[in-house]
């Protein structure tokens, strides 16, 4: 092109940036290897018991990769971008799960959970699909912040009405049927702490007083989180449900550190978790007995009772050493009637040894490093919270849990995330995955070509 006898070149256009591979592929190679090892151990399982393969192992396999195989396809459709990851650790750790359950039912003839807990696991597995389908997008969320918290106390106030279940008031039973409510609630109340906190996080921030080198944001703006979280935490005390108590205290701070970034908020929680601790430990004598039981755990052998709970747990991880006695072979069962759920751990550290058991708390952490991940990745204050938050329920729940039964912390009754007999549980830990599914698209999507880094 010229004009008054000067040549003017047409601008290059701009190159466009490269569109990131999906690696679906990755999930689906995982998930096959995941489900593969979940039968092994079912096999396992029945060859030390039996001596022959269990006759409902193809249809455990067959079952557990169909379920997985939708999953999968839920995720290959509509979050195509998704970290490839946390789908396959949730499938092994599910399988695992049920082979260990199903293992502890052996030991138990008229007491049979893993068929339960094979329903249950279909329904989350259901939920997961569900949410992948239908919410199209993680910030719809944040929408229904005050529904979300509404829901969360009605929920953990429900259980108040029932009976205590082993000194506890987190379940609901009618007519043979139970769930505990406040495995709901955690979820709900993760993502109107992210919503709130994400809305206002400058105030937090650079507003308030300055009192001993930290600064504390007005009231107008810290009172409705914190009134929201002494509610919750209040109605959990009422119901001795210590464990859950914790884990809505750790999210709260934790999440309050990410929106302000100041790290005084940890000192100003630990400092409260001592002095809430030490306090319900003197006044509320559930508590009391249990810290009695960690304090001096063999109190009771050398008053010629006999091992108690967590003293058979130590004994079973022990027993384990370095590679454990084999799927089939432990006597965990000696822990008592928790032993499919609160001290589930245990068997798999007898069962497979200090190598099992820390490739176990490494797919917990991998799934809550993939949580982080996709949290830090994102441009917007709401997904990044709310995926922080959902990762760090995981990782809180498997401190908790891991710490009680090992005895580094007292016992608090909690399920281990997917592998602990417990319907809500292992529906809510679908859910986390299924957002944390959601969230990990939306990051890596906003880098696939059609945005600038």
């Amino acid at each position: 092109m010229t004009k008054a006898g000067t040549t003017v070149a047409a601008a290059p256009a701009p190159p466009r940036a490269p569109r990131l591979p999906r690696r679906r592929g990755i999930e689906a190679a995982l998930i096959v290897l995941a489900v593969l090892l979940s039968v092994y151990g079912y096999c396992a399982v029945g060859l030390a018991r039996t001596g022959s393969v269990p006759p409902g192992a193809a249809g455990y396999g067959a079952g557990l990769g169909v379920l997985a195989l939708f999953a999968h396809l839920a995720v290959r459709i509509r979050a195509p971008y998704a970290d490839p990851l946390p789908l396959p650790i949730g499938v092994l750790l599910n399988g695992l799960g049920l082979v260990l359950i199903y293992r502890l039912d052996l030991e138990t003839p008229g007491d049979r959970a893993a068929p339960t807990q094979l329903v249950w696991s279909t329904f989350g597995i259901g939920l997961f699909i569900g949410v992948v389908l239908v919410l199209r997008d993680h910030r719809v969320l944040q929408r229904y912040a005050y529904v979300c918290v509404v829901a969360a106390l009605v929920l953990l106030a429900l259980p108040i009405l029932f009976p205590a279940v082993n000194g506890a008031r987190i379940w609901i039973r009618i007519a043979g049927f139970s769930i505990q409510p406040g495995e709901f609630a955690k979820v709900l109340l993760a993502v109107f702490f992210a919503a709130y906190l994400a809305a206002n996080r400058s105030a937090l921030a650079f507003t308030g007083r300055r009192l001993w080198r930290m600064q504390f944001p007005t009231g107008r703006v810290l009172g409705p989180i914190v009134t929201i979280w002494v509610v919750s935490v209040g109605v959990l005390v009422l119901e001795r449900d210590l464990g859950t108590s914790l884990l809505f205290f750790g999210l709260f701070v934790v999440l309050l550190y990410v929106a302000t970034g100041r790290t005084g908020w940890i000192a100003v929680g630990l400092l409260l978790a001592v002095v809430g601790a030490v306090a319900v430990g003197r006044l509320e004598p559930h508590v009391n007995g249990r810290i009695e039981d960690w304090l001096h755990p063999f109190a009771t052998i050398q008053a010629g009772q006999g091992p108690n709970q967590l003293v058979q747990s130590l004994f079973a991880f022990a027993a384990g050493g370095i590679l454990g006695t084999g799927l089939g072979l432990g006597h965990s069962i000696l822990i008592g009637f928790a032993t499919k759920s609160d001290f589930i751990l245990a068997t798999a550290g007898e069962e497979l040894g200090l190598a099992g058991l820390a490739a176990i708390v490494l797919l917990y952490a991998l799934l809550v490093e993939r949580g982080y991940r996709a949290g830090l990745a994102l441009r917007e204050p709401f997904g990044r919270l709310l995926a922080v938050g959902l990762a760090s329920i995981v990782a809180l729940q498997v401190f908790v849990i891991a710490g009680g039964v090992t005895g580094l912390i007292p016992l608090t009754g909690m399920a281990m995330p997917f592998l602990a007999q417990g319907g809500s549980s292992v529906v809510t830990n679908w859910a986390i995955v299924a957002l944390l599914i959601r969230v990990s698209d939306s990051a890596r999507s906003q880098y696939d070509g059609r945005e600038a880094p």
